[in-house]
């Protein structure tokens, strides 16, 4: 689960350059949260992204409440499901380019592996 500094829902647009994860399943009480920095124009764009997707979830919705034929509905999902991955590319190249290198300079390294490992063994079927 993420938490994070969002903005406000009167200024959606403006996002914070540093936001928190938080690390279900990690006991350790000094890694609880742990600031990542991320540029606030990538941010935006993951934000736009999502908020696409969310949109195209509803029409899939609709088309399901209209009865449209499966076909369209499954093709429909198939573009969701594309958009997603996309998504989870770019917040994993994100991640691979700036948290791990990152962790690198700090001298811990080992363990952001490990919560990507985790992230992926959770993500990827």
């Amino acid at each position: 689960m993420a938490v994070s500094n969002s903005p406000s829902a009167a200024n959606p647009g403006d996002l914070p350059p540093n936001h928190l994860h938080v690390h279900p399943g990690d006991d350790s009480s000094d890694r609880d949260l742990h600031p990542h920095v991320h540029d606030p124009a990538s941010l935006r764009r993951i934000v736009n992204r999502l908020a696409r997707i969310e949109g195209h979830i509803r029409g899939i919705k609709t088309m399901v409440e209209e009865s449209r034929p499966c076909p369209d509905v499954l093709v429909q999902v198939a573009a969701v499901r594309g958009a997603l991955d996309r998504v989870a590319r770019i917040i994993l190249d994100e991640h691979l380019s700036e948290c791990i290198s990152r962790a690198a300079e700090a001298g811990n390294i080992e363990d952001e592996i490990a919560e990507l490992k985790t992230a992926l063994d959770r993500f990827l079927p």
